[in-house]
């Protein structure tokens, strides 16, 4: 069992000039730094087992991974409805770290959240799928666990974790993709993931390509994610079909006429199976992911794209056509370099694996903090063992 929750906290980790430091200042000025410390510190990072946390509309992931991005142990459960306070989503997570650091010695907990988060990564500003709003997630969580927290964009994290281990590796600028209900991004340069000024960086789903277009539930027309998202795949298919279209008969078949129950795994399914209608539908959505590509890289020029979320188990269904509109619609084609575009290998884990190793790299300091910690109980019950210990004779005659 972790040590964590066996010993009392301290009130702070040590004096300032100005005077006492608390825990949650000192907490915070270390994780300020990290950012600038991305690229060097993973190498030197202690290779301690630390937890991620992916959480999204649907379901919260927890593992334990160790330094090389294997993971020891996962539970999964489901998102509490976003009706309730936050309050019971930050229960479900501690009840879910505290679960697994009875079995494994925690050293840090990293969490990819669904949402904006600010640049000291503390605050989830908005997350369109929970009821956080302002929410200052890292504080509140590092005062219930006895472990430091951070807290980043789940894109993020899945963009290091491809980075480090997947897809990414070598690439020392790249851009991450992530395809699911809209579209989310990251982008890493030399190594470090830039969050913009202040945190937002990589919202690449709200590019306007279509002007009035398909309205976004962000409240503007014409968004990216409006036309190379899983909405927007279902959305066609759902049209035809309520549409009683001929090419729709298999799937309108498949799911017994109940149009609401066409889903994006469905599409992706009988597309592999050559249903004609859904293969098109894949392709259309490749070919928008393919001129949003060549945006981005007229605006970042990357070595490499890598492409995640769950649309991308379509594979090349998806990946091939995004390919050919990208190299059509590329500024300077024929006259520059080409980026790589390749899915995603970590899978739907990508986001818990990478911020249980970006939390690794706060986890140094507080390593040392918990060191001291046992070392102080230890002398402790060594003082109070010799207490307890009763005098011999030959002491009461001296």
């Amino acid at each position: 069992m972790s040590t964590y929750r066996d010993l009392p906290l301290p009130r702070a980790l040590g004096a300032a000039r100005a005077g006492v430091t608390p825990r949650g200042a000192a907490r915070a000025t270390v994780l300020r730094t990290v950012q600038a410390r991305e690229r060097r510190s993973h190498l030197s990072a202690p290779r301690v087992p630390t937890v991620g946390i992916d959480i999204g509309g649907t379901k919260v992931m927890a593992g334990v991974v160790d330094a090389d991005g294997a993971i020891l142990e996962k539970v999964r459960t489901e998102t509490p409805d976003k009706s309730k306070s936050p309050q019971a989503v930050e229960d479900t997570i501690v009840e879910l770290v505290l679960d697994l650091s009875d079995r494994h010695d925690v050293h840090a907990v990293g969490i990819g959240a669904a949402g904006w988060v600010d640049a000291d990564r503390n605050r989830v500003l908005f997350a369109p799928h929970l009821s956080w709003r302002n929410e200052p997630l890292r504080d509140r969580l590092s005062g219930r666990l006895a472990v430091p927290v951070m807290v980043d964009n789940d894109a993020n994290t899945a963009a290091w974790a491809e980075w480090r281990f997947g897809a990414g590796r070598g690439q020392d600028h790249l851009v991450m993709i992530t395809l699911g209900t809209g579209i989310g991004g990251a982008i890493l340069e030399d190594g470090r993931v830039k969050r913009g000024k202040y945190g937002v960086a990589g919202e690449f789903g709200h590019m306007q390509v279509v002007p009035g277009g398909h309205r976004c539930p962000c409240g503007n027309r014409g968004c990216w994610e409006q036309y190379s998202s899983g909405n927007a795949l279902v959305r066609e298919a759902r049209e035809l079909a309520a549409a009683d279209s001929p090419v729709a008969h298999n799937i309108i078949e498949r799911v017994q006429g109940s149009v609401p129950d066409i889903t994006g795994p469905l599409i992706t399914e009988l597309a592999r199976e050559g249903d004609a209608m859904c293969v098109e539908l894949l392709q259309d959505i490749g070919q928008w992911l393919g001129v949003g590509i060549a945006n981005l890289a007229a605006a970042l020029d990357p070595q490499g794209f890598v492409i995640g979320g769950g649309v991308s188990a379509a594979d090349d269904l998806l990946i091939a056509p995004a390919r050919d509109a990208f190299r059509r619609h590329l500024t300077g084609r024929g006259y520059r370099p080409e980026a790589t575009i390749a899915r995603a290998q970590l899978g739907p884990e990508a986001g818990m694996v990478g911020a249980a190793d970006l939390a690794r790299l706060v986890a140094r300091r507080f390593r040392r903090a918990k060191r001291r910690r046992v070392e102080r109980y230890e002398r402790y019950e060594r003082y109070a063992e010799a207490r307890r210990t009763p005098s011999t004779p030959q002491d009461s005659q001296q």
